[in-house]
């Protein structure tokens, strides 16, 4: 059987385009040229470890033109970057890495009180700090020429809300066809910058990265979120595309006020779950180009994002999968329901795992014949744009009625004096279950719960009005900004 393989991306790419910009940080910006350069030195450095061909190295590191040299030399060398989350307890830190065989772990010495504990425990695996890289003697490697598409580039865990998290492995061939795939929906323009504000630990950071080397495309990189350096970098580097959940295009649009985005910039993709109506049309009538998507770490980013001559059309859709994907809608037995019946979304793909790092029987349950089972509630139209609901696990049954979360959530948002909400279903001896709404406020708006639950009896029925609204300074989200509903839960049973 004949393998198929395509050339080294970085080098590929440095001899397509040398002297076009690739990444810009804080003001430094590199060529490609320049980026292929610098990552040949780390592969170098890295070879002294010595790191080889098919080894899993652990990487816990922040945002930085550093995180991007390593993360590409490892793809060089051929490794395997397993990638963690920034935001790890040292034991699920250490979990981690022992459940990933990792014989290196690259991190910084922003972790160092973290990692000195686990030093502490005798480790299978090397510790390095890349500040001490630039002190290491470089050794002679063998730079990869092409990348084999079915071998494994990178492993990211997920977020792990219910039980242990699993290692989804993303081959070359997962991240090669997301961003082709991306491409044909979206286009490319010579003119394209995508900011990234995401963590490149995560799917929707890392697929920006792997982007920018497939399309020769200028990434402008933060360290973080701040919503009014994005602004300022919108206009000044003429970003075209950006990557958002909900809570930071929130932020994108209180701050923006009256002001609106420059003609350049074309493309806001909304990824994190579903996105509020409220949300969704605020944006329209600011001009903000929302492309509302739908993927996860296990499709290598999105598999579903709405097209642009669709966004005005079918606000709150996700859209229909990217041209190499498929998907469908099944019932609890896996058969396909009809158009606008709730059901599972299952999806496939050549961006789809292949499954998880040493979890048969996880894999074999998620992915059957070749479709993964996403766990999400979802319907399409008549014309095929999916609509997704929530997660399964977060479906409130009521007396028998289904209550989607997110729906309720969406209409405490379009509330004004509300920054954003949270609800979840608790138990009620008469009812089952009953919505429970956590809410953050504007600073200085006097609100009450009585007030937010009469606002949510004009536009909800009655059985999804919450029962009670909590007053909280900040909602739990992981490293992707996604709810943590089970940190709420823990909040109410603490109180009972």
């Amino acid at each position: 059987m004949v393998t198929e393989a395509i050339p080294n991306w970085l080098k590929k790419r440095a001899f397509l385009t040398p002297q076009r910009t690739a990444l810009i940080y804080e003001g430094e910006t590199y060529t490609f040229q320049n980026t292929y350069d610098h990552a040949i030195v780390m592969t170098q450095k890295l070879a002294a470890i010595p790191v080889t061909k098919g080894d899993f190295v652990g990487v816990l590191l922040k945002n930085h033109p550093d995180t991007v040299m390593i993360l590409y030399a490892l793809q060089m060398i051929g490794a395997t970057a397993v990638i963690f989350n920034n935001r790890l307890t040292q034991e699920e830190l250490a979990w981690q890495l022992d459940d990933s065989d990792c014989t290196t772990f690259i991190t910084e010495k922003a972790f160092e009180p973290m990692i000195l504990s686990l030093k502490e425990k005798q480790t299978s695996y090397a510790i390095l700090f890349k500040e001490e890289l630039s002190q290491h003697q470089r050794a002679k490697v063998n730079i990869l020429n092409e990348f084999v598409l079915d071998n494994t580039c990178t492993i990211m865990y997920t977020s792990g809300t219910t039980g242990f998290p699993k290692g989804v492995m993303q081959t070359y061939g997962n991240h090669w066809w997301s961003s082709i795939g991306s491409a044909l929906n979206l286009g490319l323009t010579e003119t394209d910058r995508w900011l990234c504000t995401v963590p490149l630990f995560h799917i929707s950071g890392y697929s920006i990265l792997i982007r920018s080397l497939i399309y020769g495309m200028p990434i402008i990189l933060h360290d973080g979120f701040d919503e009014y350096r994005v602004i300022e970098d919108i206009h000044h580097h003429q970003v075209t595309i950006m990557s958002v959940v909900s809570t930071m295009l929130n932020r994108i649009v209180r701050v923006l006020g009256s002001e609106q985005m420059p003609s350049s910039f074309r493309c806001m993709l909304l990824g994190g779950g579903p996105a509020s109506l409220a949300l969704l049309n605020k944006c329209a009538d600011k001009g903000i180009p929302v492309f509302q998507t739908y993927g996860m770490t296990e499709t290598s980013s999105q598999i579903v994002t709405l097209s642009p001559e669709d966004s005005m059309k079918k606000i709150g859709s996700a859209g229909k999968p990217l041209f190499p994907s498929q998907l469908k809608i099944v019932d609890r037995d896996g058969l396909e329901v009809s158009s606008h019946l709730e059901g599972e979304i299952v999806v496939k793909g050549p961006n789809v795992t292949r499954g998880y790092l040493n979890r048969e029987v996880e894999t074999a349950e998620k992915i059957r014949n070749g479709w993964l089972h996403t766990g999400d509630i979802g319907y399409v139209d008549s014309e095929g744009f999916l609509y997704v609901l929530d997660r399964r696990s977060d479906l409130i049954i009521s007396g028998g009625e289904n209550i989607y979360p997110a729906e309720i959530e969406g209409v405490l948002q379009s509330h004004e004096g509300i920054i954003e909400a949270g609800v979840i279903g608790w138990k009620d001896e008469q009812w089952g279950q009953v919505p429970i709404a956590f809410v953050v406020t504007e600073k200085g708006n006097s609100i009450s719960g009585p007030d937010l639950i009469s606002f949510c009896q004009q536009k909800l029925a009655k059985y999804k009005v919450p029962k009670r609204i909590v007053f909280i300074d900040v909602l739990p989200r992981n490293a992707s900004n996604k709810l943590m509903r089970r940190k709420l839960r823990e909040e109410l049973e603490k109180d009972e």
